[in-house]
């Protein structure tokens, strides 16, 4: 399938399947009258890049991982590094949006609390 069909059939953006070319990670040449075909291996490896990238992972962190998917060796440790890190961040991502949240709620108790001895007002 072509760089179209794989985009529409899929919902993948075209730049990042052009991103996915420009990798070379394709273990055979697929290119037909100029075009890129697109098979199953790649689909499912689409679906990754897409997982990465919907995970917070930037255009080079999800080039690295996926060589390092690719190996041959033993790449299972640097890979979970790598998760790990992204999920690090992710909490104290979260834990500061938390923070947030508790400061906001404290301001309107503080107002709400202000209306209520004020008569409302």
């Amino acid at each position: 399938m072509t760089i179209d069909e794989a985009s529409t059939r899929y919902n993948i953006p075209l730049d990042i399947l052009r991103e996915y070319e420009g990798w070379g990670l394709c273990n055979a040449v697929k290119k037909v009258m100029g075009a890129w075909q697109y098979d199953d291996q790649d689909i499912e490896r689409l679906s990754m890049i897409m997982t990465l990238h919907d995970i917070g992972f930037n255009s080079n962190e999800v080039e690295h991982y996926m060589r390092l998917l690719l190996e041959d060796g033993n790449t299972e440790a640097q890979r979970l590094e790598m998760l790990n890190k992204k999920r690090s961040t992710a909490l104290d991502e979260i834990h500061f949006k938390e923070m947030q949240l508790d400061r906001l709620d404290y301001l309107r108790h503080k107002i709400q609390a202000s209306g209520r001895n004020n008569g409302g007002k």
